[in-house]
């Protein structure tokens, strides 16, 4: 079996090619990057593309699927970059893969492309997928949800799955989740259990996290099951305020989410730090997942929990951990993390 992954690079593509590589039935694995890795890998073969730009149907003719995990988290404050490669991307993509007859269409949504839900209860596949509306990640995984509605209508014969995670989190993607989403001011060192003293208690901060090894496994038992439709991926417990201080030692206090949200809006105005507000939106408003038709249909199961998943990255971004692939690098901020100010906060890594 051939299989075509976009995004290979990144924190759930390095553990697919991982999940990948330890399977025999993989032949050989086509890595597309927009930027090549310094990293030889068996059965994998790189390929440098840009999904918003370069045509990729050439690279999908004779694959057996096509995982599409390419996604854009910054520059937030470039939407006509993040659109083109989110949205305008994927929909090339699925274009490419249906052009060159590719048999098997995987594709990266997320729990972000549900609409607001409860937290008191768990909610399947069936739940609306509008997005929350002041979150700009959620709105493109909601709009893509819809072009790959009209894939599979164009397309009948081409077996579409989509799965719905929660946060991913890996120690080796630690470098990378920092940038994206804490910035240059985050005190790493302080970064260790008994070190965080308060975590905020929030009326609806419930949420659902997943180890990326664990959603490798999820992607390539997607590509090699014959399954469709979509699938919500994540781990136990949830990870709500009594729970992250039970993890952290630390103690949950009252956080208003007004003043929490204006706060957040302003330090990224400022380029302070590289998350919008939409971000707390989108955690607070999207619902609780159950998991069944994973574990059933698709034969998951974590190997890990959501909190054992969240102590791994916190000790990791301490350390400054990374991989060796652009988007995971250690270090590629440059001393005291001087480049992130120069690049801007929050900008696209070149």
């Amino acid at each position: 079996m051939r299989v075509a992954i976009t995004g290979a690079t990144g924190n759930a593509g390095t553990s697919l090619l991982d999940a990948l590589l330890r399977d025999p039935q993989v032949t050989e694995v086509i890595g597309i990057a927009r930027r090549r890795p310094e990293i030889n890998l068996p059965r994998t073969r790189w390929v440098t593309a840009d999904v918003a730009k370069d045509d990729l149907t050439d690279t999908f003719r004779g694959v057996d699927a096509v995982v599409h995990l390419a996604w854009l988290i910054q520059p937030s404050h470039d939407r006509a970059t993040t659109y083109a490669v989110n949205v305008d991307g994927s929909r090339r993509v699925f274009e490419a893969a249906a052009r060159a007859g590719v048999p098997s269409l995987v594709h990266a949504s997320s729990v972000g492309a549900y609409s607001p839900g409860p937290k008191d209860r768990f909610v399947d596949e069936s739940w609306p997928t509008g997005g929350i509306d002041t979150s700009f990640y959620s709105r493109d995984k909601a709009e893509v949800e819809r072009i790959l509605d009209g894939i599979e209508d164009e397309h009948p014969k081409l077996r579409v799955v989509r799965l719905r995670p929660g946060l991913i989190f890996k120690g080796d993607a630690a470098s990378g989740i920092r940038r994206l989403f804490a910035g240059p001011l985050l005190p790493t060192t302080l970064l260790r259990r008994r070190l965080i003293p308060i975590v905020p208690a929030i009326d609806r901060l419930r949420f659902q996290a997943v180890h990326s090894h664990d959603i490798g496994e999820a992607y390539r038992l997607a590509v090699l099951s014959d399954v469709r439709g979509p699938f919500n991926v994540a781990s136990e417990p949830v990870l709500d305020p009594p729970e992250l201080a039970r993890l952290l030692g630390a103690r949950p206090v009252k956080v208003p989410v007004k003043p929490l949200r204006v706060a957040v809006d302003l330090a990224w105005k400022l380029r302070l730090q590289p998350t919008p507000s939409g971000w707390l939106d989108l955690a607070l408003g999207v619902p609780l997942m159950d998991i069944t038709r994973a574990r059933e249909e698709l034969g998951w199961a974590p190997t890990r929990t959501s909190g054992e998943a969240l102590l791994e990255l916190i000790e990791a971004m301490r350390r400054g951990d990374g991989m060796a692939t652009p988007p995971l690098a250690p270090g590629s901020a440059g001393p005291l993390r001087i480049r992130e100010f120069l690049s801007g906060v929050g900008a696209r890594s070149r």
